[in-house]
């Protein structure tokens, strides 16, 4: 019985995919007392985890190193091996198409790779984000395609990831968990797991459907209040009212309001992405989504809008945007972390280059980033570097490693997007904020 190997630490666990949730996934069930296969495709990947080298920020380095020393989690390229797993945790991207409509290719082909090597008693969990369905309508099929049925031969579960890179208090293993099975018995074993590997409650919910769309939920109430704060931001310094000033006295409220904060768009693995999963089903249903796609081109906006308030800026200045010196502090999508997915930083720095600014990219996490085909190595931060240049912008509210007293004593002009400087009492005549 599978209950009984989870009771006693002896099911052996898969983790399809390798990154952001699967690591730190993998980590704490081996760290919890199981045995870990870890599959991924890129095989620089498996041989950093097999050789103990972490390249994930929520990872812990000794944690890692720990427990591929001690044999508990271990990496392949080789499918095959699944065979051996008594759990298959599906953690891969679920990204949208130029279209914002679902790419499930990596889940599909991973369902597929699950399904050759499916067998009685085995447990298939999907934590990648997805549309209400997925797991009942697309993976279901794929693997009772094998002759096993669901409920009988196998379980299948889906449990939303909640990964929140850089967080310093809410981990994988803390943060508690919902699980939807496709029916009662897919929904305990789902549950036996969780419990056994998390310091945090486990939420049970009817089915699979409402455990997508509880992810689906969470990230969507982010996206629409960005994007009001976005709006509100833009409406504000038309009206010439600091709106950062504004939300810190509607925090003083304690009921009833709850702050979210502008800036040069939304990035990420989530907010940008999972709530067009269910403007894509919603079509089905013969529904338009209208709040959530009109968040989205609000904040689609955004970086559009940074650039053409630098611009104001400049002209203000006498300086022209064709050709001026722009110092970009920021190319990750969060502070203090390395984590590009979804950037509205790049899309900044795309809407500077359209309009002929000559830039310079400075972030202290990122060595060097992909752009245009290539790769592009960031600058330090130099005194120098600044005083050349003809503006800064802040596009990435990095707290750590970065000398911002540097760039007031030296910047001719600061266009502070995530008010970053505040956080430090650092004020100038020279900062202008979003």
């Amino acid at each position: 019985m599978l209950k009984k190997k989870i009771a006693e630490r002896k099911a052996v666990i898969g983790v399809i995919g390798l990154g952001y949730v699967g690591l730190p996934l993998a980590v704490e069930k081996a760290k919890a007392g199981f045995d870990v296969i870890g599959f991924d495709i890129q095989e620089k990947k498996v041989q950093m985890v097999n050789e103990g080298h972490n390249y994930i920020g929520d990872v812990v380095n000794e944690d890692l190193e720990r427990i591929v020393k001690e044999g508990k989690l271990r990496a392949t390229t080789d499918f095959d091996e699944l065979k051996n797993c008594d759990v298959a945790a599906i953690c891969v991207p679920t990204p949208l198409n130029k279209y914002k409509q679902p790419d499930l290719t990596y889940v599909v082909n991973s369902t597929k790779e699950v399904a050759k090597r499916l067998h009685k008693d085995m447990l298939v969990v999907l934590e990648s984000t997805t549309y209400p369905g997925t797991t009942e309508e697309v993976m279901k099929p794929i693997l009772e395609e094998t002759g096993l049925k669901c409920g009988i031969d196998f379980y299948l579960a889906f449990s939303p990831e909640r990964v929140d890179p850089g967080n310093l208090r809410y981990k994988t293993k803390n943060t508690p968990k919902v699980v939807g099975g496709v029916g009662k018995e897919s929904t305990e074993v789902a549950r036996l797991l969780y419990e056994s590997v998390l310091e945090a409650e486990v939420f049970v919910v009817s089915s699979p459907k409402e455990a997508e769309m509880t992810k689906i939920l969470e990230n969507t109430f982010r996206i629409v209040n960005i994007a009001l704060a976005n709006e509100m931001a833009i409406i504000a310094d038309k009206m010439g009212i600091s709106i950062w000033e504004v939300i810190n006295a509607a925090s003083t409220k304690p009921f009833g309001f709850m702050p979210f904060y502008p800036g040069p768009g939304v990035g990420g693995h989530c907010i940008p992405i999972d709530p067009f999963y269910l403007t894509y089903i919603a079509r089905k249903y013969d529904y338009h989504t209208r709040l959530i796609e009109m968040a989205g081109e609000i904040n689609d906006f955004m970086p559009e809008y940074v650039v053409d308030r630098l611009m104001k800026l400049l002209n203000e200045r006498k300086k022209c945007m064709n050709g001026a010196k722009v110092v970009m502090l920021g190319i990750a999508y969060k502070g203090d972390i390395d984590d590009m997915r979804e950037s509205p930083a790049l899309k900044v720095l795309k809407h500077l280059e359209k309009n002929h600014a000559v830039v310079t990219v400075v972030d202290p996490y990122v060595e060097e980033f992909k752009w245009n085909g290539e790769f592009i190595k960031t600058a330090k931060l130099t005194t120098e570097l600044i005083k050349e240049s003809d503006a800064v912008v802040i596009t990435t509210a990095h707290k750590n490693k970065v000398n911002y007293q540097l760039v007031v004593d030296n910047a001719d002009l600061i266009f502070d997007t995530k008010n970053v400087l505040q956080n430090f009492g650092i004020s100038s005549e020279k900062i202008e904020i979003l």
